[in-house]
């Protein structure tokens, strides 16, 4: 069953103001998961992890997907970016089946996994390099650095930059893609608070800039909620939707916002951690 927050659900009523969040004008694409399912195979026994999952993201939006570790929520973005194909169920993008993956869906790791004898001008053009464009597409290479902060570090290499500048490479090497739908597996995990709390303001910059749909994985609920438009919680493996509901707060937004506040305690309650709150 899923559950959708209401208003009359908040203690505080009045904390919480229900409106509508405009998305950003972009190239996002549709996403479709419908009645997906997934299991690998473990020495011959069969592991599920996804449990019939169905899901429509519209053009632009921003999804946290929430839930326990380990419930299938990372493997459940490598079906989306087409790294492999569902056990079970059909997942779309602008209606057409995802059978492989594809430059508009671009997926940026925890690990920036950057190559250390390249430098940032270098990283960032492998993939118009792989797709055989990058003497036109020189420009755009540029444009991503300079878009996330990073031109004056063209000729560093990895190990010259710290991890939220390195971090922000790989997304600079995922925005020259011009991406349809930007898959983000837990890109802060590895940052320290501070730096985190800085990359999460930017990431929702980047994503109000470029309009292009965004599918996030995280276990920090406060993050989902002051990224997302959406938030969606997962159960224990195998993983079916548990909930899915709207964070209707304007940008920029503010941490101490008790709506906020409110959808924090909300969410963990739903995670099973009412009693942390």
């Amino acid at each position: 069953m899923v559950i959708a927050l209401r208003k009359a659900d908040f203690e505080d009523e009045a904390a919480w103001d229900e409106g509508t969040v405009v998305l950003p004008k972009g190239k996002g694409a549709s996403l479709g998961i419908e009645n997906v399912s997934h299991a690998f195979d473990l020495d011959g026994a069969e592991l599920p992890v996804l449990n019939q999952v169905n899901l429509q993201v519209e053009p632009g939006e921003f999804v946290a997907l929430l839930g326990p570790s380990g419930c299938g929520k990372s493997t459940l973005l490598r079906l989306i970016a087409g790294l492999e194909p569902p056990s079970e169920g059909t997942l779309y993008e602008n209606g057409q089946p995802i059978t492989a993956p594809h430059p508009s869906r671009v997926v940026v790791f925890q690990d920036p996994t950057l190559f250390p004898w390249r430098t940032v001008w270098r990283n960032v053009a492998l993939g118009p390099e792989a797709q055989g464009v990058l003497k036109q597409q020189r420009g755009r290479v540029e444009q991503a650095i300079d878009l996330v902060g990073l031109s004056h570090f063209n000729k560093a290499y990895p190990h010259q930059l710290s991890g939220g500048m390195a971090q922000r490479v790989a997304l600079a090497r995922a925005l020259v893609n011009d991406p349809a739908i930007l898959i983000l597996d837990e890109p802060l995990g590895k940052l320290d608070s501070l730096t985190r709390l800085t990359m999460q303001s930017e990431i929702v910059s980047l994503w109000q800039a470029k309009g292009f749909t965004s599918i996030l994985v995280t276990h920090d609920v406060e993050e989902a909620l002051f990224l997302a438009t959406r938030v969606v919680v997962f159960s224990e493996r195998p993983a079916t939707v548990k909930a899915d509901f709207k964070v209707n707060l304007p940008y920029p937004r503010h941490r101490g916002d008790p709506r906020l506040v409110e959808l924090r305690r909300q969410s963990l309650a739903l995670l099973g951690l009412a009693e942390s709150w």
